[in-house]
């Protein structure tokens, strides 16, 4: 019987749905580095080395960035979110079809956190051009291939870039009642120390008064990678609407397609079913649907939940309207 993913914790690997011949990027040239560290190392190869050698160091790794992604795919689809919406079980089961081969990894996380470092680095994830076509040539149709970024939907960011780099790239979106999800990133967030307040009511209490600051910051700068607005937005993740009003700017509505976390675990051949045939992919059926990364910890307090019950409520209906889904929260909250 499935179980409902709930935490990050103890991540597993997804599985490999086809034998391809790529790596994840090599470390120091590809690893990304805090803009600070990266600023001051950058300066302290400028100090110490002669210009010849400092020139020549930054255009290797241009040049390794270039080499590594020549003739390497783009993702066919991309699960955009949501955060604590069971994107890490829904992926792992995705990629158990034989006609997908996955990124190199789940979160590449181009398109927010790592832009700076060029679609080379991106492409790098996904396997070569050339695999696609031989495995054409044998199987009678090409694989497709994708990645699993869910803070993708909730990035300031994130939308403008992917609709200019991947303009018709399928966008799946998996949304869980927002009560839930905003408890369960709340756990996250404490369980990774990146939470100081003690509960969860103090932490809802403050939300807007913490990420103003943070939300201004990324508005101005476009390259910076704030923690605290990725830790602390428990309320501001989970209202749906205000994060696809954005996306329906720039993509058409059929180019998306959205999963009910909660029938991933009450009926996830069902669910996974529904994501094969938007994908155009034939139907693969699986022995078992287990989840990954469940959590446990102490339920929220009733008087809490009926106080989000209320506060989500026209947020939902907003996001029934726009979408042209009733997911059926508000009975079940």
């Amino acid at each position: 019987m499935a179980r409902l993913l709930d935490t990050e914790a103890d991540a597993a690997s997804s599985p490999i749905a086809l034998p391809t011949d790529w790596v994840s990027p090599p470390a120091g040239f590809w690893t990304a580095l805090p803009p600070r560290l990266r600023s001051r190392i950058d300066q302290l190869l400028r100090r110490s080395l002669p210009s010849p050698a400092y020139r020549f160091v930054r255009s290797s790794r241009c040049e390794l960035r270039r080499v590594v992604g020549h003739g390497r795919l783009l993702p066919d689809y991309l699960i955009i979110g949501v955060v604590k919406g069971g994107t890490t079980t829904l992926s792992a089961w995705l990629n158990e079809h034989p006609l997908v081969a996955p990124a190199a990894l789940k979160e590449v996380h181009f398109f927010d956190y790592q832009f700076r470092l060029g679609e080379d680095w991106y492409r790098a994830h996904f396997p070569k051009e050339r695999e696609r076509a031989v495995f054409a040539t044998e199987h009678g149709r090409p694989f497709l291939t994708g990645e699993a970024s869910p803070s993708y939907i909730s990035h300031m960011w994130a939308p403008t870039r992917i609709a200019q780099a991947l303009p018709d790239v399928k966008l799946i979106v998996a949304l869980r009642n927002p009560v839930d999800r905003a408890y369960s990133h709340f756990q996250m967030s404490r369980r990774e120390d990146d939470e100081p307040l003690d509960s969860f009511e103090q932490a809802i209490a403050v939300e807007d008064e913490r990420l103003q600051p943070e939300l201004a910051r990324v508005a101005a700068d476009p390259s910076l990678c704030s923690a605290r607005l990725g830790a602390w937005s428990y309320l501001m993740r989970s209202r749906y609407a205000e994060q696809l009003d954005h996306w329906f700017e720039l993509f058409p509505r059929e180019q998306f397609y959205f999963v009910k976390t909660e029938d991933l675990a009450s009926k996830p051949a069902e669910a996974l079913a529904g994501v094969h045939r938007f994908l155009g992919l034939p139907h693969h059926e699986r022995d078992e649907h287990s989840s990954f990364h469940v959590g446990h910890y102490a339920p929220m307090s009733a008087d809490t939940r009926a106080k989000l019950v209320e506060y989500f409520r026209p947020h939902n209906e907003q996001l029934y309207e726009l979408v042209g889904i009733d997911f059926g929260w508000d009975a079940q909250l």
